[in-house]
């Protein structure tokens, strides 16, 4: 296993939210984190990176306990993409390079330039290395933070949200990437998302949370519209759509 979270507690000085969390995410797998708002997703995603500081429980990263790891150190194991990203004036590729920056010790080398161009050459980015941040679309700017996260080379990616502000093109094609570079990178990814139809066509292990628990976990199979419509107070029904899976609120 890549991933394996424990006895995972979480809680706000006015609200608990996450209690007894546990899950495991192998290699090549591409794990869907769902749930009404406020039910603890990106709360998760912090916690699996040491953004906040959980209150119980432990993750580990192939047994290692990532409480004992350095921020540089977890940052070669995790690749974290938040839900709100900050502009900033730099080309495409220096943002990608930042992504380095856990290796760097005075200055880019060969072998890190080499990386970062692997990076842009898996999300067709090549093209936009010298343009500016703000030149780029949302679809865009949201591949550049992706290929960012793959030049840390990690071994878990960590996605809050990352379709939840683009137009339906660009949330299948980034939807598609992550899957894609998760299968080619020999990697896994652990993504929160709010779109069901997204997630049952790209991911392969889902985990839905409801009052700050696992309330079904595993594969295709804990999509039931029984499952949905506990978890989201909606009534629903799955229909097939050339061999796709579509949830249909009803």
């Amino acid at each position: 296993m890549i991933l394996s979270v424990k006895g995972l507690a979480f809680q706000y000085p006015s609200r608990e939210v996450l209690q007894d969390i546990n899950f495991t995410v192998a290699k090549g797998d591409f794990l869907a984190i769902l749930g009404v708002n406020g039910a603890g997703k990106s709360t998760l995603l912090k916690c699996l990176n040491k953004v906040l500081s959980p209150h119980a429980g432990t993750v580990f990263i192939r047994e290692e306990d990532t409480g004992k790891l350095s921020r540089r150190e977890l940052a070669k194991r995790i690749g974290y993409v938040a839900q709100r990203q900050e502009g900033a004036f730099a080309t495409v590729f220096d943002a990608v390079l930042l992504g380095r920056k856990p290796y760097i010790q005075w200055e880019a080398s060969q072998k890190d330039l080499e990386i970062t161009r692997k990076a842009l050459k898996s999300l067709d980015l090549e093209g936009y290395a010298l343009r500016y941040l703000n030149e780029l679309s949302g679809g865009e700017q949201q591949k550049v933070v992706i290929a960012r996260a793959l030049a840390q080379e990690p071994e878990l990616l960590l996605l809050d949200e990352p379709t939840s502000s683009l137009d339906l093109k660009n949330q299948f094609e980034v939807a598609k990437i992550v899957r894609n570079v998760v299968q080619d990178n020999q990697m896994c990814a652990v993504v929160t998302m709010h779109d069901l139809n997204l997630a049952i066509r790209y991911a392969n292990k889902f985990l839905l949370l409801k009052n700050g628990v696992i309330f079904a976990a595993g594969g295709l199979e804990v999509m039931t519209p029984e499952n949905i419509e506990s978890v989201y107070a909606v009534p629903v029904k799955i229909k097939e759509i050339e061999d796709i899976p579509v949830v249909v609120p009803v």
